[in-house]
């Protein structure tokens, strides 16, 4: 009860409600405005192409596995199991499997979780009134020196029970604003979580064609060293018969040696392939569980969906990301200037005091306060303004970034379709070259076995063939990587109903 104040016995608390309705739809009307800009979302980027000339309509061919034509189909969506065009079901299996069990999958979703529950915290505690009972009981002695009676003393019990109601009106908007940050970080956490599955997928994808691709070497070097030892083993033959110099012995040998040397590191990254596999499924390296990879496992798209240059920004998860933090510095210039002005708060409460229990629910022992409270910064060394200042110097710097963010994304997709146009021609002329070396190798052995060359010229042959074979392979694999490359540049799967469900604020389930 406020000091002083003795109410009438016919005074009662409903006598007050029309006034303090009143006030309440005041402050209500006022809190209709909220300080600050008000956030708008930044303009698509008007580009016609991604790259600076125009992409042909599809990609050349070249005979031969993973040689057929791509073609780039404009505006058409991207499904949200992207992997699934490679049509592998190794690769579908291994995808969906590791994205139950990745613990980077996991903690994306359980920061997702943590920044709806800090948004629901403070949306129940900064929006809705307070209420709170307390109950006590207490025995205490009183002296009476305070009062200028020395020798009065008295100890008694004071039991109480109470319901406090508080509430603070959001006049100029900065609970509102801090309500629209925490709703941005949770946008935030729901857009790092679709580009946690994009990365992870992606990264499958290429580890996944990186291990076919090393195998397919490794497979052709073994296949070149045991035709150069069968060689090897005529050359001494031949020499042992007369018909072969030492130095075409030697060569041979020298030439079987280092093919066979090249094997070491082509096995070494196949083992570390391997291992970020199953670091990137879950799994232990020495666990097993991953199928073996091999180029045939795969099946080049023909059709490439790509989105067109102004639908990328809504689509790309990590340029939605740095919206949200934009989005989440504006709302911070507007928590910064609503502090610069007054603060409504309304308290109230009820309850009853008596000195014994039975008593406690008598009409004598009713209490009550009600009360309002109005705070003005006056004078704070500039510290207000000077945060307002540095919250318009943050979103100044979230929008640079989102700039840089679009930037990178566009050159990404960019390097991607340049890449696989690229990818296409180099297959048809890497393609032709191992033909090349292959017939030529075959011709060389014929004129050596005649005597019409040196050996020389048979060795210079084969290492032709052995480097021609081993670059197949490499432009093989590259067009399903950079395939994987581009559906990782445009954002992957995406749908609207995702889109919306991540940006929907939790659902509140208690008041507590």
């Amino acid at each position: 009860m406020i000091e002083g104040f003795r109410p009438r016995a016919d005074r009662t608390i409903p006598s007050r409600a029309p006034r303090l309705i009143c006030a309440a739809a005041l402050a209500a009307a006022l809190s209709a405005c909220a300080v600050g800009p008000e956030y708008r979302r930044p303009a698509t980027p008007q580009a016609d192409r991604y790259t600076e000339t125009a992409l042909p309509a599809q990609t050349v061919d070249s005979p031969g596995p993973g040689g057929l034509a791509q073609r780039f189909s404009a505006g058409e969506d991207i499904p949200a199991d992207w992997w699934k065009l490679f049509r592998s079901e190794a690769l579908d299996g291994l995808i969906r499997d590791a994205l139950a069990r990745s613990p980077n999958i996991a903690a994306a979703q359980a920061a997702l979780r943590q920044a709806g529950e800090i948004y629901q915290s403070e949306r129940g505690g900064q929006s809705l009134p307070r209420v709170d009972g307390q109950l006590g009981a207490q025995r205490q002695k009183i002296n009476g020196i305070p009062f200028g009676q020395p020798d009065f003393a008295s100890a008694l019990n004071l039991y109480n029970a109470s319901v406090n109601v508080s509430y603070r009106f959001d006049l100029f908007g900065g609970t509102r604003r801090e309500l629209e940050k925490l709703q941005a970080s949770v946008d935030y956490q729901g857009f790092q979580l679709r580009a946690a599955y994009l990365a992870l997928s992606a990264n499958l994808v290429t580890s996944a064609v990186q291990e076919a691709s090393l195998r397919a070497q490794i497979e052709a070097t073994e296949r070149i060293a045991a035709d150069q030892a069968s060689q090897l083993d005529v050359l001494r033959r031949q020499f042992d018969a007369g018909g072969a110099a030492r130095t075409d012995v030697l060569s041979q040998q020298t030439q079987l040696a280092q093919t066979e040397a090249s094997l070491a590191p082509l096995r070494q990254s196949l083992a570390q392939t391997r291992h970020r596999l199953a670091a990137l499924s879950g799994r232990l390296p020495g666990e097993g569980g991953l199928p073996a990879f091999h180029l045939d496992m795969f099946t080049l798209p023909d059709s490439l969906p790509v989105s067109v240059p102004s639908e990328l920004a809504r689509r790309r998860p990590d340029i939605l990301a740095s919206e949200a933090l934009l989005r989440q510095a504006s709302a911070q210039v507007g928590v910064a200037a609503a502090a610069l002005y007054p603060q409504l708060t309304l308290s109230a409460g009820y309850g009853s005091q008596a000195g014994s229990g039975s008593q406690l629910l008598t009409p004598a022992a009713a209490v009550w306060n009600f009360g309002a409270g109005l705070a003005q910064p006056l004078f704070h060394g500039g510290e207000l303004r000077s945060r307002k200042r540095a919250a318009e110097a943050a979103y100044e710097q979230a929008e640079a970034q989102y700039r840089e963010t679009v930037l990178s994304a566009f050159q990404n997709v960019a390097d991607a379709l340049r890449a696989l146009d690229n990818d296409a021609a180099g297959l048809r002329a890497q393609t032709q070259a191992w033909s090349s070396a292959r017939d030529t190798l075959e011709l060389a052995r014929k004129q050596y076995g005649l005597g019409a060359i040196g050996y020389l010229s048979l060795l210079d042959a084969q290492r032709q063939y052995q480097q021609t074979t081993i670059a197949l392979a490499q432009a093989r694999a590259a067009r399903y990587a950079d395939t994987a490359a581009l559906f990782q540049a445009l954002g992957g799967g995406w749908r609207q109903d995702e889109t919306e469900k991540t940006a929907a604020p939790p659902q509140q389930e208690n008041t507590r």
